[in-house]
């Protein structure tokens, strides 16, 4: 298996190289050169399994013999062990056809814990390998920063740099990730946006002079071991709901556009999807992009989805490869004018994700709307996000027949602010966090200015 960039003018890599590099070089995102496959009886042999057996033989084909298989699964089987619902990722019934994909049982809450979990130990696996250590360098709008010290911290080989915007963030989500004291834990705080953020993590992919040889690595959603793990849960939900047998549709809470590409890429493989559902809030250049063939940037509005205030949504370049029939420079160039002005996809290409995709915008109003709604209706309590996807998964469902799977992307306990403004008391955090508002924090307060962020990290990488 080799990896390609969706800009066509970086070197193929491997497996592990591509883990180990993140972005390309060309400023592309890696992909596979050839999608692998489940037939329909490989699907129909995971009914039943753990978590764990489906996610060892849904990643196999992509790691392609670079670990041996009993590491791997040794690999696979620890980061799925530290999640506190034994399905790992269950799924909770809302109405006749409506499902909900819980992905917040791991260690902070979130559904990026499931990749996270696993991307640590592949980064610490791969690095100890090849005697080498690694500076970590990402920003978060919320939930990728906690999850990835989380998979990071107990890491032997790795120092991890996270950018996320001062106060922009949830309380709960900041003390996530400033409460971690360990040594090779380092959080910064950005006085800007999370696209401020995100840019300097681009730029110092770009140019590694300021750390002097030492390898840098993405943990973001940029990075293909990302996009591999979350390809699993859209496998393991779909097959205990009867595929391949019938077909079903999912409904994604969408920001950087990792989370459905992951379901994009297990369609490809033979899923049987009818749908995808994109739910955006007020920040909603995806939805902008399919109902109007507007691709283009807005100014950032905070929301009470904060995870999701993005304006440039990475991985969607990912999508857009597909969709231009593996076209680089025609993704290039698109990606070109789109930094410039205003840009349109071309027919061809649009009307190509219109056959699968459908999308739907909520504001803030109808967010709060919707978490009073659901939980008169199903006692459930949704968090900003989730309840975006509830919303629109009820309004441009194409087929009530076929079963529709909501993913559940965080545990309301971390967006408390939300459910209280939805007229309920707040939510609990569980009790191995009972005491996160009282834990002693450990931050830096930097401008958003990319040499002051790279002097810092060279300073204090160990």
């Amino acid at each position: 298996m080799r990896y390609i960039s969706t800009r066509g003018q970086a070197p193929a890599l491997s497996f592990e190289e591509v883990v180990l590099t993140g972005m390309a070089s060309d400023g592309g995102l890696y992909v596979p050169e050839e999608i692998p496959t489940l037939c329909h009886d490989d699907l129909a042999a995971m009914a039943g399994l753990s978590y764990a057996e489906i996610a060892f033989r849904v990643m196999q084909p992509y790691v392609n013999g670079e670990i041996d298989d009993a590491t791997f699964r040794r690999i696979v089987t620890e980061a799925y062990a530290t999640f506190s619902h034994d399905a790992v990722v269950p799924l909770n019934q809302l109405d006749a056809n409506h499902f909900l994909l819980e992905l917040f049982h791991g260690p902070t809450l979130a559904f990026k814990d499931v990749a996270l979990q696993l991307l640590g130990r592949l980064l610490d696996h791969f690095l100890a390998k090849r005697g080498e250590r690694a500076v970590i360098m990402g920003a978060t709008s919320g939930d990728t920063g906690s999850a990835a010290i989380e998979g990071c911290r107990h890491c032997d080989n790795l120092d991890i740099f996270i950018l996320h915007p001062h106060n922009r963030v949830s309380e709960v989500q900041r003390r996530q990730m400033t409460s971690v004291l360990a040594d090779n834990v380092f959080n910064v705080a950005i006085e800007g946006n999370f696209d401020d953020a995100q840019a300097m993590v681009k730029a110092s992919f770009a140019d590694q002079s300021f750390l002097n040889g030492t390898r840098l690595v993405a943990v973001n959603s940029i990075n293909w071991a990302r996009i591999m793990a979350q390809i699993v849960y859209y496998v393991a939900s779909a097959v205990a709901l009867g595929a391949p047998h019938r077909p079903v549709s999912f409904c994604v809470p969408s920001a950087n556009f990792g989370n459905v590409f992951a379901g994009y890429m297990a369609y490809r493989m033979g899923l049987p999807v009818e749908q995808f559902v994109i739910a955006t809030n007020a920040n909603d250049i995806l939805h902008r992009t399919l109902a109007d063939n507007d691709f283009s940037k807005k100014a950032l509005v905070a929301t009470l989805a904060p995870s999701m205030d993005i304006v440039v949504s990475s991985n969607f370049e990912r999508l857009l490869f597909e969709a231009y029939e593996r076209d680089g420079d025609a993704v290039r160039a698109l990606l070109e004018r789109f930094q410039a002005e205003p840009a349109a996809l071309a027919d061809a290409p649009l009307s190509r994700l219109r056959e699968k995709f459908a999308s739907h915008s909520v504001d803030d109003a109808t967010i709060l709307e919707v978490i009073r709604e659901a939980h008169h209706r199903t006692q459930e309590i949704l968090d900003p996000h989730t309840a975006t996807g509830y919303r629109a998964a009820e309004r441009v469902r194409a087929d009530a027949a076929t079963p529709m799977i909501t993913l559940a992307t965080a545990h309301p306990a971390k967006f408390a602010e939300a459910v209280v403004k939805a007229g309920f008391p707040g939510v609990p955090l569980p009790p191995h966090m009972d005491d996160l508002l009282e834990r002693e924090e450990r931050y830096t307060v930097l401008p958003a200015e990319l040499a002051a962020v790279q002097k810092f990290v060279a300073e204090n990488r160990r």
